[in-house]
């Protein structure tokens, strides 16, 4: 399906061979009673250092793609190739933070959390892997809660911990599945800032999944817009670093995102499945 043409939005560059390409990529799975297909014939690319939005109606497959990008579910059809080789299951250089604050050992301190890992990787061992935890730790402002386990804290310190253990292991991408959506409107704006700022600070590469219009514009370098029923790539936007600071163009982009998904959800209303 051809993306709808927006005026204030650009075609994404390339430049060289990206860090992870996603070719011609559907996914399917089984429910009880028949085969859902999540997503259909998704194309992108990811360059390194790009901080990449998947947005689109929630439920319609940008979870989905983003476990296939991690290496838990197989396509259909197409391939997903991260550094030129075929992404055929999970890897350490592909990290994920999820939505629930459960993804911490609970019997582990925030330490303990954060090297679990590396040791277990065997990237790092000893003495390395805690001095590696810890630095990233501190990056996250948590470093007075090294020694403290998961139930002394609060939601939004969970999601920390949970961005730096990811981090620890310094992968090739960062996969972060809406991990701010369960959090209270202050907090997630507040963990959207210590984001950018981890950003500007290490450079990584993110592929971020969210419903979220608002989310997308303000912590993406690019953002790509899925459709419903199932899911296919609808527009790809290149998103200048000065928008966030110029209320007019975020407001001109936001309500041309709009245009692109809620025609899209009207034309097919109730007919998202995966």
């Amino acid at each position: 399906m051809p993306g709808k043409e927006l005026n204030a939005c650009h075609t994404l560059p390339r430049n060289g061979e990206p860090l992870l390409d996603v070719r011609g990529v559907t996914l399917q799975y089984r429910s009880h009673h028949h085969i859902v297909t999540a997503t259909y014939r998704v194309d992108f690319q990811v360059q390194r250092s790009d901080r990449t939005m998947l947005l689109g109606p929630s439920g319609c497959g940008k979870s989905t793609l983003l476990k296939a990008v991690g290496g838990y579910l197989f396509p259909t059809e197409g391939e997903i190739r991260l550094n030129g080789t075929p992404v055929t299951r999970p890897g350490a250089d592909r990290m994920m933070v999820f939505q629930e604050f459960d993804q911490l050992l609970p019997w582990k301190t925030v330490l303990d959390n954060v090297m679990f890992p590396l040791l277990v990787s065997r990237k790092l061992a000893g003495a390395q892997a805690r001095e590696r935890a810890m630095h990233y730790i501190d990056m996250v402002r948590l470093a007075d809660f090294a020694n403290d386990h998961p139930h002394m804290l609060s939601g939004g310190m969970k999601q920390r911990v949970a961005i730096a253990r990811g981090m620890a292991m310094e992968p090739d991408i960062l996969l972060m599945d809406e991990p701010f959506a369960a959090l209270d409107e202050l907090t997630r704006r507040t963990l959207q800032d210590e984001l950018l700022q981890l950003w500007e600070a290490t450079r990584f590469t993110m592929l971020f999944v969210t419903h979220s219009i608002a989310e997308a514009l303000k912590c993406g370098s690019s953002i790509l817009l899925l459709s419903p029923h199932p899911g296919m790539l609808r527009a790809e936007l290149a998103n200048a670093p000065g928008n966030r600071g110029d209320p007019v163009a975020l407001a001109r982009m936001e309500a041309q995102i709009q245009e692109v998904l809620f025609s899209e959800s009207r034309d097919s209303a109730g007919a998202c499945h995966a």
